[in-house]
């Protein structure tokens, strides 16, 4: 079996989980996420557990098996205590800001560009080089962050760009001067 799959889901309280078929709704303090699983997973709620079972060993199935946990434990995780995503401007004159809803960054570009939050994300900019991103449901955080940061990569000789809290940036050397 999978090591990830078999592991139960521990509810915590406040937090209810119906299928309906294939179709697994959980609800918490946060909010409502709805996922689809394939035909192959059956889900057996105990207590205040998920347990995520397979239909057989088939080869797909034992990797639906891992991924429908991760994902339900996901939406468990997301409508309690949510999600969130860093990112970091880097460069001169670099600045993000919020107008309303909407998030509007100035990178370099001879416009300031302007992101609409999505159904289901908040941005806040704490400082003016610093955006974070949160929500319930970690894939679209998760893909908003990457949009933005596509925006302006961060760059390999100086580092300018949009960046990930933590994330490192692999420096280039420049030109040899002449000799």
């Amino acid at each position: 079996m999978s090591r990830i799959g078999k592991k139960p889901i521990s509810l915590p309280a406040g937090v209810k989980v119906t299928v309906d078929g294939n179709t697994v709704t959980v609800q918490g303090p946060k909010g409502t996420l709805v996922q689809t699983l394939p035909e192959e997973i059956t889900l057996a709620q105990e207590d205040n557990q998920v347990l995520v079972q397979r239909a057989n060993d088939g080869k797909q199935q034992r990797a639906f098996h891992g991924l429908s946990r991760a994902l339900i434990a996901n939406m468990v995780e997301g409508v309690t205590n949510g999600f969130e995503k860093k990112l970091e401007l880097v460069g001169v004159g670099y600045r993000a800001q919020m107008q309303g809803k909407k998030l509007v960054i100035s990178i370099g570009f001879s416009h300031p560009v302007e992101v609409d939050a999505p159904e289901g994300i908040e941005f806040e900019v704490p400082a003016p080089t610093r955006i974070t991103i949160k929500g319930i449901d970690k894939q679209l955080v998760g893909n908003t962050a990457a949009h933005i940061r596509a925006i302006r990569k961060p760059e390999p000789y100086k580092g300018k760009g949009i960046k990930y809290e933590n994330e490192y940036i692999r420096r280039k050397a420049g030109k040899a001067g002449a000799k």
